[in-house]
């Protein structure tokens, strides 16, 4: 049993789609939209492909970019006016209303370039969006590429208009002048913004009054019409890393950010653009000797002054700012005890931490490398409280992971807002869903499609129990047959990389080469 609902916007460079269906599974239901899903036999082009998904604190604004430099930004349209927990709603039998989200506007963020000292392109290929501290009602966030960060705002724009003028552009005569009687019952027209139209410019030089004459003159009328959101960049922060930006993250202050490369993370105020602070800086003095890149660096949640960044060994190290201007040194190490036993060609390759989250009050740090997903706790720098086996099954396939450059795909990772559980994306466009409170052995596969009981699952590595309404959703498919014992059903080709969890709800948006999936459960 399903219902759709599809609402299709056009822009001057992409189509976007959004389509709601409910699930229906025994006594549960999950709900997923789909934004820009293309049809079957549908070239996917290279710049729609989205490489960046953010939602903003509050959950109600969400970001993607793309790797034609564009930024999309949706809305929340439905409103909860009712108050209490889902539980609770649910008891008192409330109708409850799943999120709604629709297109708001987009923008270019950034364009090709090229730098002629290293004679290097530039992709416009947005990295990583960051939503900033909303202020008089306007929205800010930072956008970067592989070398420049650049700080927008957003905001709805009333459009101003001028009516009832005395000529009116529908009516010509002559050679092109423009006659209006004041009884005319024809309406004025109106020009956006104080424009005047090429037709109303003849009226300087070639106007000629109408038979009779005209009986009165009417003063123009300046009108507010509906609003429109425009983005408009207020600071561009360039020229301050040699190497990719990988990572961009705010500061709980409110004032600071960082920005990563493989070698260096620097610290900027955002009001300040031509300025900027090294405080990490892992590049030896001969290039021979480097050991280890910076993958990912994230601020602490609600301690400005500490952040963690991962290394392609594996390891996170989390810094505190107070100790030192260049931090040299680390406040604690977390790295995966060292295993017994012969090593591989690949050991150190699938070791390499890909994305860093923290959850949302600070104790717990959650790493995602090629194989598994890691949780921390801060104040525990044995090892990990938890590992989880996103796709074990690929094992035996890693040489041909290397020989196709799979093996270096880089997958983010999302905890939800209370810190229960954990999402991250594999191949195929599945996406996993991991239950992390201790003692918890949730677990669900879904595929980003429009159904996503569509594909067979692989049998997970521990128990599955029920996972809220979003693991009903795959029906039992844990019990099926699945990629397990044929890995050669995966598609390396189609992989989600970018998912985020809503801050505040059990939602996931995550992002399937030029479409954009969003479930709630």
């Amino acid at each position: 049993m399903a219902y759709h609902m599809i609402f299709r916007f056009r822009q001057p460079r992409r189509r976007f789609e959004l389509a709601s269906q409910f699930v229906m599974s025994d006594q549960s239901r999950a709900k997923k939209s789909v934004f820009g899903e293309r049809s079957a036999g549908e070239e996917v082009q290279e710049v729609d492909i989205i490489s960046a998904i953010e939602f903003d604190n509050s959950g109600n604004h969400l970001a993607t970019g793309d790797r034609g430099g564009r930024v999309v930004l949706f809305e929340r349209t439905d409103t909860n006016n009712s108050s209490g927990t889902r539980r609770e709603l649910e008891e008192a039998d409330y109708p409850l209303r799943h999120p709604e989200f629709r297109y708001k506007t987009e923008f270019q963020s950034h364009d090709p370039e090229f730098d002629y000292l290293k004679s290097l392109e530039i992709e416009e290929k947005i990295n990583k969006i960051r939503w900033c501290q909303t202020a008089n009602g306007a929205l800010f966030l930072l956008s970067t590429n592989d070398k420049t960060i650049k700080f927008w705002k957003v905001q709805d724009k009333k459009i101003k208009k001028i009516c009832d003028m005395n000529s009116d552009p529908s009516r010509a005569i002559g050679n092109g002048t423009i006659a209006s009687s004041s009884n005319s019952n024809i309406t004025s027209s109106c020009l956006v913004n104080g424009g005047v139209s090429e037709v109303n410019n003849s009226l300087c030089t070639d106007f000629s009054l109408p038979p009779g004459g005209i009986s009165s003159l009417r003063l123009p009328v300046v009108t507010s019409h509906e609003s429109s959101p425009m983005a408009r960049c207020r600071r561009v922060y360039a020229h301050a890393h040699d190497y990719h930006i990988n990572s961009i993250s705010n500061n709980s202050d409110g004032e600071t950010f960082i920005s990563a490369d493989d070698l260096r993370i620097n610290l900027w105020n955002l009001e300040i653009s031509n300025q900027s602070f090294n405080i990490v800086d892992v590049k030896p003095a001969k290039m021979e000797d480097l050991s280890e890149v910076i993958t990912s660096a994230e601020f602490h949640p609600t301690h400005c002054n500490m952040l963690a960044y991962s290394s392609s060994k594996g390891s996170i190290r989390l810094i505190d700012l107070r100790q030192s201007a260049l931090c040299d040194s680390h406040s604690k190490l977390f790295e995966e005890p060292e295993q017994a036993g012969p090593k591989s060609f690949f050991t150190e390759i699938i070791a390499s931490v890909s994305d860093i989250k923290f959850a949302k009050e600070g104790r717990y740090l959650l790493s995602r490398d090629y194989m598994t997903l890691k949780l921390w706790d801060i104040n525990m720098d044995a090892g990990p409280v938890a590992t989880f086996q996103v796709h074990e099954y690929l094992k035996p396939k890693l040489c041909d992971l290397y020989e196709n450059d799979s093996i270096f795909d880089k997958f983010e990772c999302c905890i939800s807002g209370n810190g229960l559980r954990a999402a991250t994306g594999s191949y195929s466009n599945l996406f996993r869903v991991f239950g992390v409170a201790p003692g918890s052995t949730e677990t669900a596969t879904l595929e980003a499609s429009r159904n996503p009981m569509r594909r067979h699952v692989p049998i997970p590595s521990r128990p599955s129990r029920t996972l809220s309404s979003i693991t009903r959703v795959v029906s039992r498919g844990s019990e099926s047959p699945g990629v397990d014992g044929n890995t050669n059903a995966l598609d390396y080709t189609t992989k989600l990389l970018h998912l985020a969890w809503h801050p505040n709800e059990n939602s996931i948006a995550c992002a399937a080469a030029n479409s954009l999936y969003m479930y709630y459960a």
